[in-house]
């Protein structure tokens, strides 16, 4: 593979790359954190309820979980230029698509595709900003690509609230239109094509294990509740689910060209900062799930409004990023960043979990932003400073397939949770409460596992 560490572009074409790699991300930044806001007008508008339409966010959740893996390691093996460019037209176009869409199932579909660009476009960007840059120079390239990107999280909901209060739920999504279509011309001219020649295929076998595994698993979690956790249904589907992910690591063990390679798994502070990541994602999808909810259906704020104080946590989720790049540029243990930025994301919940006071609450949730933040913008930047460079596609993948996919099983858990405790009495707003308690406990437990764990190497393995 040719290595752009080794043939560094001109300041201005990196400063391009930059900038085509950010917009794309911040391009599902905002359509994930503006839907959150928009989901109750849409409910009403579709004729059906927020919860039976929340299968929208977890729709497009699981196909990014699915097509992670794949897409990365498509990115090596095609080149990441291409399908880089290929994920962000199928995100444009599936925006409009979902824009235009009459019915829930409509939506529904539309939102699949739409995750299959963003699978597409999410770890094949960090490759490419990991292989344009210099190891020195690398942590704070991949940080300024989170902290633009996270401008998407900080105007989401507040563009969420404003379009469906003045217009309609549906310029939520033809908002992203333009930024993909303006990502798309800066990588056309910007960015250069690179990938790993070392494999020929593809191993389609192990695609389909892992994709129907994580779908099955997926749906048996978030239509438990409706068929019976016990029943027969849910049982064999999960079950069936479990056994096809066994089959795609025995057939990741024998095939010539896996689609993982397994020795990532050996790597341990590869794993450490991944499962730490995922800790940090399920308390952010869950945080905002919980607080839209909250904010609108307890505290009877209008979209608008709720998304001002969604301004707090996602301006602070946004200066997470450029801390973790900062950071990382200047080699700081990953055990020490993200366990304490979990610390930090534990205490903001416990505090969301017990005040109600505007003040205070604003300031809890924007607590939890910056460290839950500080947590997932140092995931990708303290992965790839741990793996080889040929592996830079595959391993981001891998890592955002698992972040990814466990917060947004997180939301369906969650949804189920919080239909069961208002299903047994419980009032929305203790219900909410307990399931931030939760949250808080599992952030704590896991900063804890994280500031013990060893100390990792700085730079990546050759």
């Amino acid at each position: 593979m040719r290595s752009a560490a080794s043939h560094l572009k001109p300041m201005s074409a990196q400063t391009g790359i930059i900038a085509a790699v950010a917009l794309a991300i911040f391009c599902t930044d905002v359509d994930f954190f503006a839907l959150n806001l928009a989901l109750p007008a849409t409910a009403r508008s579709l004729g059906v309820t927020t919860t039976d339409l929340q299968w929208a966010v977890t729709i497009y959740q699981l196909t990014l979980a699915s097509l992670l893996i794949p897409a990365g390691r498509l990115g090596d093996l095609l080149g990441r230029r291409r399908v880089l460019l290929t994920g962000i037209a199928i995100f444009g176009l599936a925006s409009l698509l979902c824009g235009a869409a009459q019915s829930a199932t409509m939506l529904v579909c539309f939102r699949f595709v739409q995750g299959a660009g963003a699978a597409l476009l999410f770890p094949v960007g960090i490759a490419v900003v990991s292989n344009a840059f210099a190891s020195a120079a690398r942590g704070r390239a991949i940080g300024n690509v989170y902290a633009i990107g996270a401008i998407g999280t900080a105007v989401g909901p507040f563009v969420g609230g404003l379009l469906t209060d003045t217009l309609s739920w549906r310029w939520v999504f033809f908002f992203n239109v333009p930024f993909a279509l303006a990502a798309f011309l800066i990588t056309l001219r910007q960015v250069p094509e690179s990938r790993d020649g070392a494999a020929e295929r593809v191993d389609t076998t192990g695609l389909a294990c892992v994709v129907a595994g994580i779908a099955a698993v997926t749906v048996a979690i978030d239509r438990g509740s409706d068929w019976g956790w016990l029943s027969a249904t849910t049982l064999l589907v999960a079950a069936g689910g479990i056994a096809l992910l066994g089959a795609f690591v025995a057939v990741e063990r024998r095939v010539r060209f896996p689609l993982v390679d397994l020795s990532l798994f050996r790597n341990a502070p590869y794993v450490t900062i991944t499962l730490a990541g995922a800790a940090g994602n399920i308390g952010t999808c869950l945080m905002l799930f919980l607080a839209s909810i909250y904010l609108q259906q307890v505290r009877d704020l209008s979209p608008l409004v709720a998304g001002v104080v969604f301004l707090a946590p996602a301006i602070a989720n946004a200066a997470g990023g450029v801390v973790a790049g900062r950071l990382g540029e200047r080699g700081t243990p990953p055990r020490l960043v993200m366990g304490a930025a979990l610390a930090l994301g534990a205490v903001a919940l416990a505090l969301l979990a017990f005040v109600t006071a505007w003040p205070a609450y604003v300031a809890a949730f924007a607590l939890a932003g910056f460290g839950l933040g500080t947590t997932w913008s140092y995931t990708s930047v303290g992965t790839q400073a741990v793996v080889p460079e040929a592996m830079a596609g595959g391993a981001s993948g891998v890592t955002l397939a698992i972040v990814v996919g466990l917060g947004g099983l997180s939301v369906a858990v969650g949804a189920t949770l919080l239909e069961v405790l208002t299903g047994g009495g419980a009032s929305a707003a203790t219900a909410i409460h307990r399931l931030f308690a939760g949250l808080a406990v599992l952030a704590l437990l896991s900063a804890a596992a994280m500031l013990a764990t060893g100390r990792a190497p700085r730079d990546r393995t050759t």
